[in-house]
């Protein structure tokens, strides 16, 4: 397995290709659900592209060192957002499909619990990993080499706000 580095400036250029790829379907869409953590960026900027309202399900199944390591995969209870109901045609984002699990997953645990609000669920990531099981609607990137993705906010993942403060008065001090 390879890795692949992404910047700030390329992982913002991927949201807006994804957009793009979105819009450019015709497909209109009334409610965005982005899945927590890795789609909240995606989620944000959509909600704002679009004016759609947007829903957030808090998901997790990485941990272990480096939070490299795949597990089972956790839910949070319900979806927050700001509507009263859940839309009828939902566009389900994320920042990548991996094995596929979590996003087939997080199907059916939307079905399961706002199915009589839904008519028609879409999926859009950046990244779709030739591994998965499951293949999104939309996405900018197909990966068949399978490569580990290191996203421009993965050294957060490891770092304090001790060491962001150390981090900052090094700066300042070299300035």
């Amino acid at each position: 397995m390879s890795d692949l580095y992404i910047s700030w400036t390329d992982y913002h250029r991927l949201i807006d290709q994804l957009a793009l790829q979105v819009h450019r379907s015709g497909w209109q869409f009334n409610q965005i659900v982005c899945l927590a953590k890795g789609g909240l960026r995606i989620g944000d900027l959509f909600c704002r592209l679009f004016d759609q309202p947007l829903a957030i399900l808090s998901t997790a199944s990485y941990g272990g060192e480096g939070n490299r390591v795949r597990g089972s995969i956790t839910f949070s209870r319900d979806l927050s957002m700001t509507t009263a109901n859940l839309g009828s045609r939902v566009l389900l984002v994320d920042d990548l499909v991996d094995s596929g699990e979590s996003l087939r997953r997080s199907i059916l645990w939307l079905q399961h619990r706002y199915g009589f609000y839904i008519d028609e669920i879409r999926t859009a990531v950046l990244w779709h990993k030739a591994c998965s099981v499951i293949k999104p609607d939309y996405c900018v990137q197909h990966l068949a080499d399978n490569p580990w993705i290191h996203q421009p906010f993965e050294k957060y993942e490891t770092m304090s706000a001790e060491a962001l403060a150390a981090e900052y008065c090094e700066a300042v001090t070299a300035e």
